[in-house]
């Protein structure tokens, strides 16, 4: 088998080469990152919607999303008993407490979610396991993947010690573990009683609420029951199904802030990045071979054999580059990972669209590299 020719001029010189893929790895890693934590961003916003096992879910109009909720009174709830397709609903309590470290005594804010233990609509590891301890005077459940700072709360457990501790000057016993994980709202996560969260935040009145889930009966119709639950509640609560409670949490993160905003513009400059690179190493490799490509033209080669060399070139310096860039960025995911509880993890989507992105960025550059060739003229030349 013959050596493709876009193979030799790439290694003919393997000091550019692997410039060039350190310069696409790096450009690739940016990419890699910024989609990262973008999705990571988006995931871990909607972990808790996901956990709820309900199928409709009302909301203040003036709340922004599920860590900033504004109050609505609780009658909206039990007045959509009166539809018939709903089976059951619970009030959800949110707010933030000052949660103070048992053992090195320091404090950090923590989200704490109060709920009637009777009706637990979560589906969270190691709530149904503990769920009855919530039903003790100034018992808490604890979020076992919040960061660190919060203290080593699930060695002591393992070692069967009593944690006790203060949440917004209040004395509480931790009673269990329950495992939901950080997100760029809320570093960690506790569980209680509706009755414990007034007690832990005695100015919220018992009537307002921050979430209404509903339980719908078996086998009924979802978008009958909206049009119901609109026809029936005032405007002054907005009602969701799931997937819509879902998609409206995101698309906050999405639109309304700045956060996924600057995502999408350091993926662009990634992009950006990795075009101007390999537009300098082609656009030099046709400088420097004009005299030869003039030779190949005066021999009768046509100019599409040399538009095919160049994007040759750039398709296997996008596949080589990919490589590194995908490798660093993995090892760069995991240790994110580690450091921020952030569920962030190389997926194969993301690695697809990656390394589609980056073929799209070389051959961009073979693009604009390749005008250089029509100056290429053998009459000029020699």
């Amino acid at each position: 088998m013959k050596t493709p020719l876009s193979w030799l001029q790439l290694t003919h010189e393997k000091a550019r080469l692997l410039i060039a893929l350190a310069g696409i790895g790096f450009a690739d890693m940016l990419m890699f990152l910024q989609l990262g934590f973008q999705a990571a961003l988006f995931e871990s916003s909607v972990t808790l919607h996901k956990a709820f096992e309900g199928d409709i879910f009302l909301m203040s109009p003036q709340s922004d999303y599920l860590g900033f909720t504004k109050q609505f009174s609780q009658r909206r709830l039990y007045e959509s008993l009166a539809v018939e397709q709903v089976e059951s609903v619970i009030p959800m309590y949110f707010n933030y407490g000052s949660w103070k470290n048992p053992v090195e005594r320091s404090t950090r804010t923590i989200f704490t979610m109060g709920f009637n233990p009777d009706k637990n609509m979560l589906d969270l590891p190691g709530i149904e396991q503990n769920i009855d301890r919530l039903k003790l005077p100034d018992y808490v459940l604890f979020d076992e993947l919040s960061r660190a700072e919060f203290g080593p709360i699930a060695d002591l457990l393992q070692q069967n010690q009593t944690v006790k501790t203060e949440i917004s000057s209040r004395k509480v016993t931790v009673g269990g573990l329950f495992s939901l994980g950080a997100s760029f709202t809320a570093d960690g996560n506790i569980i209680t009683s509706d009755t414990n969260f007034l007690r832990l935040f005695p100015d919220r009145q018992p009537g307002l609420i921050d979430l209404g889930i509903i339980r719908l009966k078996p086998g009924t119709n979802l978008e009958l029951a909206l049009v119901n639950l609109n026809n029936k509640l005032p405007q002054d609560v907005e009602i969701f199904s799931k997937a819509e409670f879902i998609q409206e949490e995101i698309a906050y993160w999405q639109n309304a802030t700045a956060i996924g905003f600057i995502f999408t513009l350091g993926t662009g400059i990634g992009f950006i990045v990795g075009t101007v690179i390999v537009y300098q190493i082609l656009y030099t490799d046709v400088a420097n071979h004009l005299a030869e490509y003039a030779t190949l033209k005066a021999m009768g080669y046509q100019d599409r054999y040399f538009i095919a060399l160049v994007f040759q070139e750039a398709v296997i310096l996008a596949v080589l580059g990919f490589i590194p860039g995908y490798a660093i960025a993995t090892g760069l995911y995991a240790l994110a990972a580690g450091a921020t509880a952030l569920p962030l993890a190389m997926t194969m989507n993301r690695a697809a669209t990656v390394l589609i992105l980056t073929i799209i960025m070389c051959c961009v550059s073979g693009s604009i590299a390749v005008r250089k060739l029509s100056a290429a003229d053998p009459a000029d030349i020699f």
